[in-house]
């Protein structure tokens, strides 16, 4: 979970229109904060960085479709700190306007993904799949044009948000998608060292050496520190440019990360700690 910072005038940017599930992960962290939409990640990053927002709730991954594109780009450039992280159960419902009925709709719209996780219930319930941009969005499109006929794939927050009932719960094909949220602040908020669980995530370019990058995460076996994500990614469009991500159980002040940590920066040209925070309860 999220440092503690759900003050009444917290404000806090994401990407995507009212209801979408990045709202849901800002109204489960910080129910009392004052959610911003922006239309893309650069947007809500920017707000922060500007002050017109507090901070900014982000998604990175998702359980069934991987990393979520341009983020681990984004992240490092962004200038912001990882605060903590949030796991967002991923239900998809089927909503339409005021007096709909599921026996007698004939379309549900949502974006091209969640209308993939929800095949089987629509060809059970003979629904044509609509593609729209987003998801929320669409919940938005079907309240205004108030057709008994169209229904929407979003969250429950979405129908909430554009007055539509809910006709469907819990649709989806997939019982544990999950996306991984993480929350940026302008200033680094790191915990102190508890018996809690703590992640640090850092990127990383190993030096041109011979089993550079072998040799620089080795000092995370011999030292007994677990790595619970590596991923890697190009820079500046070039195929020799490789930048690591990587999330770590611990805290850089911990002796055996730290060591670790020493032993990496041997063997790197560049390594840039991007926040230490709480693990979320539903890592475990």
């Amino acid at each position: 979970m999220a440092a503690s910072l759900n003050r009444p005038t917290t404000r806090i940017a994401f990407q995507g229109m009212p209801g979408a599930y990045s709202h849901q992960a800002c109204v489960e962290v910080y129910p009392n904060a004052e959610a911003l939409p922006f239309n893309t990640f650069e947007g809500a990053i920017a707000a922060v960085k500007e002050g017109a927002a507090d901070l900014a709730m982000l998604p990175v991954e998702n359980s069934t479709y991987g990393r979520v594109a341009d983020i681990h780009h984004l992240l490092p450039e962004s200038g912001l700190h990882i605060i903590g992280e949030h796991f967002v159960r991923v239900h998809i419902n089927l909503m339409g306007v005021p007096g709909a009925k599921l026996e007698n709709m004939a379309s549900a719209m949502s974006h091209t993904v969640l209308l993939g996780q929800c095949r089987s219930f629509l060809r059970d319930n003979n629904l044509a799949p609509v593609i729209g941009a987003d998801t929320a969005g669409s919940a938005e499109i079907i309240a205004a044009n108030g057709d008994l006929l169209q229904g929407a794939l979003a969250s429950e927050l979405a129908a909430e948000i554009y007055g539509l009932d809910v006709l469907a719960r819990h649709i989806e094909e997939y019982d544990n998608n999950t996306t991984r949220f993480l929350v940026m602040s302008p200033e680094p908020i790191r915990p102190m060292r508890t018996d809690k669980e703590l992640i640090t995530t850092f990127v990383f370019r190993v030096r041109n050496l011979p089993a550079a990058l072998y040799k620089a995460m080795g000092g995370f076996a011999t030292n007994g520190v677990n790595m619970v994500k590596l991923e890697s990614y190009m820079v500046n469009g070039s195929f020799t440019a490789t930048q690591f991500y990587a999330d770590v159980i611990g805290h850089p002040d911990d002796p055996a990360l730290h060591r670790a940590l020493e032993e990496l920066d041997f063997f790197t040209s560049y390594v840039e700690i991007l926040g230490v925070y709480e693990a979320d309860k539903a890592r475990g």
